[in-house]
């Protein structure tokens, strides 16, 4: 999977869904600023629910608000818990859970006490070993619904303001309006996309939970088709199960002065998305690794977005060239040496007479282990022999666990002709491994 992690989307089987009050401001502030986590593009924040502090994955893209794994928050209550079937992308039929209403969700100032949430009970579908912290939940549309909401991406900041004209009036100075459209509780733009020399309008779903720059859906009648150069991937997991398909290239990507050249496309196969209730129009999502590149405003009530060039702009478009998917399989015990600053004390022996140090302990802490969870076909990593279930005790002579996760996935997206040698164990044994990371695009 290329460095996107977990893409999740979520589409509720037919119920009916009451409308709900949103998030309201608990004083008179005129503004709320939550600080967030940027992983892989994907934006993370705390939110409590029913006073238990939980990690959550902020995500346009979902309607409702959706509970995956809560194995270290095992005190959370629930209100008024019933069955419920849960459908979304992917080649599977739809799985369990439970949908609890009259909730209270509350951060920084902010408060809904009426707040519906639908909890997955397959504990095997989280995405927290592929993102290196706990993720608890996901949160869309309802986060968005009442109040103007900026996401800084160069302070790392989400500012939720309350919806007033002179404040309005203020912001709009520094940003490029974009009309958008609100379906659905989810929110659309009109981009053009240049693929395979043509030009073609295109209505996307904006997307913050989509780490990739680009998703498009093959479409005859609108001249979408995968272009000749591409490779076939894993691109993810719904609640339907994986989403595969292909990845590729297209010329150009424009929202009106704004424009990239050359940006990475996904498509995903018509399988993985076949459960998916499109709005009319829609030929695919616009991801992170495109929205990071501003500073955004999302005014959901006006029907529009605001945006202004943010420090990632410029950055290239970058794919996993490895082949290999990593995870985070759990934590170890790592003995480490620890300096003391403490006043030397004279000269001491042990018990064979040596002299020794005692300017230094040793200590145990937890360090992550990382596993390679798929391989790639006619990849880099697959061409040298790595296997998934291999795991990684070393990358270029540094041991795995003095990495994060982000910082594995940089290192397997780097340089083009970069050499990599890895240190796994496969079976009780010791294998070394050592290959190039090569761009088929």
């Amino acid at each position: 999977m290329t460095i996107r992690y977990l893409i999740l989307f979520f589409t509720m089987c037919p119920m009916a869904v009451l409308a709900q009050s949103g998030f309201q401001f608990e004083s008179n502030k005129d503004k709320v600023v939550i600080p967030f986590q940027l992983i892989n593009n994907l934006i993370f924040i705390p939110i409590e629910v029913n006073g238990v502090e939980l990690n959550f994955l902020l995500d346009s893209g979902v309607e409702e608000t959706i509970l995956l794994s809560l194995e270290d928050k095992t005190e959370v209550r629930f209100n008024n818990v019933k069955k419920i079937k849960l459908r979304g992308l992917g080649d599977n039929e739809a799985i369990e859970g439970l949908k609890s209403s009259n909730n209270t969700l509350s951060f920084k100032g902010l408060i809904d006490r009426h707040h519906d949430v639908y909890i997955v009970l397959d504990q095997d579908f989280n995405f927290s070993s592929h993102i290196g912290i706990p993720v608890n939940g996901i949160i869309g549309y309802h986060f968005f619904e009442n109040n103007l909401v900026e996401i800084n991406y160069n302070r790392k900041k989400i500012i939720v303001y309350k919806d007033n004209d002179r404040l309005e009036k203020r912001i709009k100075k520094q940003f490029t309006a974009f009309p958008i459209t609100i379906e659905k509780n989810k929110p659309y733009i009109n981009a053009d996309v240049t693929l395979n020399d043509k030009e073609i309008n295109a209505k996307l779903l904006i997307d913050l939970g989509n780490s990739d720059p680009i998703w498009l859906f093959e479409n005859a009648e609108r001249n979408i088709s995968i272009p000749e150069t591409k490779f076939e991937d894993y691109l993810g997991r719904g609640f339907s199960g994986d989403i595969n398909g292909y990845r590729s290239k297209i010329s150009k990507f424009k929202l009106q002065n704004f424009e990239f050249a050359d940006p990475i496309v996904s498509f995903p196969g018509i399988a993985s998305i076949k459960s998916v209730n499109m709005v009319p129009n829609r030929v695919g999502s616009v991801g992170g690794e495109i929205l990071k590149r501003f500073n955004i405003i999302f005014d959901y009530s006006h029907e529009k977005m605001l945006l202004k060039k943010s420090r990632y702009y410029s950055d290239n478009f970058t794919y996993n060239m490895s082949g290999i998917e990593l995870q985070n399989e759990g934590m170890q015990w790592v003995q480490e040496t620890v300096t003391l600053n403490t006043v030397d004390n004279g000269i001491s022996f042990d018990n064979t007479g040596e002299k020794t140090d005692n300017n230094f302990k040793y200590k145990f802490t937890l360090k992550p282990i990382y596993t390679i969870v798929s391989v790639r076909k006619n990849s880099p990593a697959e061409a040298c022999g790595l296997q998934a279930g291999d795991l990684i005790i070393s990358i270029n002579s540094m041991e795995a666990y003095r990495y994060s996760l982000q910082a594995l996935n940089d290192l397997l997206k780097s340089d083009e002709g970069r050499w990599l040698n890895f240190t796994i164990e496969r079976g009780g044994k010791t294998l070394k491994f050592k290959f190039q990371l090569k761009s088929i695009l």
